[in-house]
């Protein structure tokens, strides 16, 4: 009787346990998202992030060719986590991790104009695609990269039109919400717009494309942010299309 009973003493003892404490971890990063969510709501555009560095930025000297970089965080890593970033070259670079690109077209007026560039490099639509600020269609997607672009030539600035970048699903899933065959159509609309519009269209894509038609993974530690590489391979690309703007 005693070994049978002795089992269902234990059992009682352990559920009798208290229920185990709130994960401390995942406490933290609610609070890291809550606060993350908080900043956006006061923020959306993030008109903030390069406030403080745009009032220190003097006009351009005399024959300065001055180029700013818009994008997202593909742009906001260039030569901050991975790669070089133009040395010795008077570029500026506005990039912002995961915005869209309503969220630029929004803080162009302070990130570009008001730095009176010569030319901009707009790398834009992959968090479009994929819904980063809420489902949006490739129509959307177009009417803000057409509004940059009008800004941008209003006020006398070149603009460089970029390709989105290929994504891949070697390292982590990518392609779930940023399919290859919807980048492949966003891009044929850029190609055709900048060609209509006095832009340069720059052709990330196809350089970095391998023979399964998705991102090279010497390229990329993630699948869709370039690494060392990646950035070593577009440079000379951004260079070339810069050059061609300015002529």
């Amino acid at each position: 009787m005693k070994l049978c009973i002795a089992p269902i003493i234990l059992a009682s003892a352990l559920f009798a346990q208290p229920p185990a404490a709130p994960d401390t971890l995942d406490a933290a990063k609610l609070k890291t998202a809550l606060d993350r969510a908080n900043r956006t709501l006061q923020d959306w555009p993030n008109l903030n992030r390069y406030r403080a560095d745009n009032e220190k930025i003097a006009p351009p000297a005399p024959g300065e060719e001055r180029v700013v970089f818009m994008g997202d965080s593909i742009t906001d890593g260039w030569g901050r986590r991975y790669g070089n970033f133009f040395p010795g070259k008077p570029y500026i670079n506005r990039g912002i991790s995961g915005q869209t690109t309503p969220q630029m077209l929004i803080r162009f007026r302070p990130d570009v104009i008001a730095l009176k560039p010569k030319a901009v490099v707009i790398l834009a639509g992959t968090n479009d695609i994929a819904g980063n600020t809420g489902p949006s269609t490739l129509e959307m997607i177009e009417d803000s990269l057409a509004s940059m672009t009008e800004l941008a030539q209003l006020h006398g600035i070149k603009v460089v039109l970029s390709s989105v970048m290929p994504t891949c699903d070697y390292i982590q899933n990518q392609s779930d919400r940023r399919p290859n065959s919807k980048i492949i159509e966003l891009n044929k609309w850029i190609k055709d717009y900048a060609a209509q519009h006095n832009a340069i269209y720059l052709d990330y894509f196809t350089a970095m494309l391998d023979d399964q038609g998705a991102l090279k993974k010497e390229l990329t530690y993630d699948g869709l942010h370039p690494n060392d590489a990646g950035y070593e391979l577009i440079m000379p690309l951004a260079q070339k299309a810069v050059d061609q703007a300015l002529r």
